[in-house]
């Protein structure tokens, strides 16, 4: 019974204070962030639950405006959305040119029995995607294909690099679905990498570090400074790859070159291999709104592990020469950089911290959260009561009222919504009827029974009789 309690204090301290891993309804792994506008989007894979293996059948979007509630946009991208892949859906990376969305993937391939790379398109970051060119862009059989990344550097080139234990590369054409040069290999030296190639390893010889997957490719101009404080007037451009590193267990380390071509100089480590639960590593690098964000993940959601990955990230701020500090990882994760408006309609799965549920998706509704059990919740965090409304008119005053967009095939539920801490009293009750199906929609409005002002987190506590899936919740807003 100890043991119990202890458990069950350790999930609570945990979802009461943790940000990461920044999606809990499904495990997601191999985090790739890419900045559209006034958003930044994740592309992640989908560990399975209960997996032994890296089983993975889909890729999944989530995206955020302020670093800390992120809305789930579902999966917009499997494999059948490829006829030549039948199994492993593993890491990828999108990227927006032209105004259309190109999502760099890997998977086994029906053609050679390898790993092959596929590319998706889209005119939304959010989908739908479809297969580009209807087969693979790269396919020779290997079992190396895998973990694409891509950029465009400053005069328009774009480069897609891949691969295990190898290094690939190649220059992609304007359409983004073809090469624009041969392919080529890193050639990986003691100089470049900590180590050569793994076949060029010597036996006994203690090597500084190993490339080993999971490449990621920037690049990045940066004022010097010099000794006495003083910035450079002119800028310097460097290249950057960072990767899976140092084998099983793995961590993250870097190199750097004057061009992606090389030559390349290795720089350390950036994520030391720590007590994640995750054997791998896998990461992703982008500024937003004047911020510099470190994706990665681990295996720290309950159930998780090798097998059951998760996107966790931090913020950091690079080395006066350009280089990466040392980033740790933590169950905190990032400060919040922007507001939520409480007076516009919120989809249910934009949040910062769930416990217990899961998001689904159809055709007609979209994503939005199910499974849903007595002493289950969401949290969404610095949503601020004094905004005006959702529209440009000045509205000022307390909410009067709380209304959600919910189903439920049984008997329904409540849900209780709390201000700052899931123990705090509610200041509404929602009450959850049968409407005929999880999927029949009601929106049901209830009165908020005290004066809000300010900023807040808010929760929204699931309750109702015990065993049962409850309801089924789509959106929701507060109005004045």
């Amino acid at each position: 019974m100890k043991k119990i309690f202890a458990i069950l204090s350790v999930c609570c301290s945990m979802s009461l204070f943790a940000q990461n891993p920044i999606v809990q309804t499904w495990y997601t792994s191999d985090p790739a962030p890419m900045v559209c506008g006034d958003k930044i989007y994740v592309y992640t894979g989908h560990d399975e639950d209960g997996a032994d293996f890296f089983w993975m059948q889909e890729w999944r979007v989530y995206s955020s405006e302020d670093m800390v509630n992120w809305t789930d946009h579902g999966s917009p991208l499997n494999l059948s959305s490829f006829k030549w892949a039948d199994d492993r859906a593993w890491a990828s990376q999108c990227i927006e040119r032209n105004g259309r969305f190109y999502w760099f993937i890997c998977a086994h391939s029906t053609i050679t029995n390898g790993m092959a790379i596929g590319v998706a398109v889209s005119d939304s970051p959010t989908g739908p995607f479809c297969d580009a060119i209807g087969k693979p862009l790269y396919d020779d059989g290997s079992w190396d294909n895998i973990d694409p990344t891509v950029t465009i550097d400053d005069d328009g080139q774009a480069w897609l690099f891949w691969g295990n234990p190898t290094i690939n590369y190649a220059k992609l054409n304007e359409n983004m679905v073809s090469f624009g040069s041969e392919v080529k290999q890193v050639k990986q030296t003691v100089e470049g990498f900590g180590s050569p190639f793994i076949k060029d390893r010597q036996q006994g010889v203690k090597y500084k570090d190993c490339y080993t997957e999971g490449p990621w490719i920037m690049q990045r101009s940066f004022f010097p400074v010099d000794k006495k404080g003083r910035k450079a007037k002119k800028s310097q451009k460097l290249y950057y790859l960072l990767y899976a590193a140092g084998g099983i267990p793995e961590h993250i380390a870097y190199s750097t070159a004057p061009s992606f071509e090389g030559p390349w100089t290795y720089r350390g480590e950036i994520m030391p291999q720590e007590y994640t639960k995750s054997f791998t590593n896998h990461c992703g690098v982008t500024d937003f709104k004047g911020h510099s964000y470190f994706f990665y993940h681990t295996g720290k959601l309950p159930g998780g592990g090798g097998f059951g990955r998760s996107t966790a990230v931090e913020e950091f701020e690079y080395n006066t020469d350009g280089t990466f500090p040392l980033i740790h990882h933590t169950d905190e994760g990032v400060s919040p950089i922007g507001t939520l408006n409480p007076y516009c309609r919120h989809e249910a799965e934009t949040m910062a911290w769930s416990v217990g549920v899961k998001a689904e998706q159809n055709d007609k509704t979209g994503v939005y959260l199910s499974n849903i059990h007595n002493g289950d919740y969401i949290k969404v965090r610095e949503v601020d009561f004094d905004a005006n409304g959702c529209t440009d008119a000045v509205i000022s005053g307390s909410p009067k009222t709380f209304s959600a967009t919910v189903a439920s095939a049984l008997q329904g539920g409540s849900i209780e919504v709390r201000l700052d801490s899931l123990d705090a009293k509610p200041i509404a009750i929602l009450k959850v009827p049968h409407t005929g199906g999880w999927e029949e929609w009601k929106m049901v409005t209830t009165s908020i029974t005290t004066t809000v002002k300010g900023k807040h987190d808010v929760y929204f506590a699931f309750k109702g009789m015990k065993g049962p899936k409850l309801f089924t919740f789509d959106n929701w807003r507060f109005n004045r």
